[in-house]
């Protein structure tokens, strides 16, 4: 059977662009003023096979919040980063303020814990709130029995079709929410971990270290 996006036609590319689009809520015309490209250029990306320059799916990915290699379509079957790096590659480190720019709007991070002697770590949805690194678990989790105390928290993201990426890491505390903050949180802040199931424990990290680095090709 024919969906609509192989009816629409563009491959996979052109079926990433009008749904990434369509949950931006962006209009065509929109998109190509973000991008800077004509509208009509867009229209055939979107529903045509069209070779696009480096430049050109940069500022598209730009445009859309995400990255060339979300675009382009990375395989979830296998870890990130394959390939060659890019031809000149150039590391740098980051101060804390870019750091904590990067990861202000969440996601998915690492946690490094100690258990029974042993180093842990598990992936987790989080979110910042007050500069505290803020995730939720259940009370029969690792995490949630042996989580508190001193942890490392990292966070990275990989752009395999550009050979870039950055990487945070933060040394600090974890600790359980009280009863209060447990209510404050609920109505305050909007972390949903993929894992499901009944996570109502609150677990904050207050940062004491932040250090990062970015590579970049040129």
């Amino acid at each position: 059977m024919t969906t609509n996006d192989q009816a629409n036609g563009g491959g996979d590319l052109g079926r990433r662009v009008r749904r990434r689009r369509g949950a931006l809520g962006l209009t065509r015309e929109e998109l190509a003023a973000r991008a800077r490209m004509d509208p009509g250029y867009l229209a055939r990306v979107e529903h045509a096979p069209v070779a696009m320059t480096a430049g050109a799916l940069i500022r598209l990915a730009d445009a859309l919040d995400t990255t060339v290699s979300d675009l382009l379509g990375a395989i979830p079957e296998r870890p990130p980063g394959h390939g060659r790096a890019g031809l000149r590659p150039v590391l740098t480190d980051m101060g804390e303020q870019e750091c904590l720019a990067l990861i202000e709007p969440g996601g998915i991070g690492r946690l490094a814990f100690e258990v029974s002697g042993r180093l842990t770590v598990v992936p987790v949805n989080f979110t910042v709130h007050h500069g505290d690194i803020v995730f939720r678990t259940a009370a029969t989790t690792a995490i949630g029995r042996y989580g508190e105390g001193p942890v490392a928290f990292e966070v990275d993201r990989i752009d395999e079709g550009m050979h870039e990426g950055w990487s945070v890491l933060i040394s600090g505390t974890a600790r359980q929410a009280d009863q209060d903050e447990t209510a404050a949180l609920g109505t305050t802040v909007d972390v949903d971990p993929w894992a499901g199931g009944n996570r109502e424990l609150y677990v904050l990290i207050t940062p004491a270290r932040i250090t990062g680095r970015r590579v970049r090709a040129w």
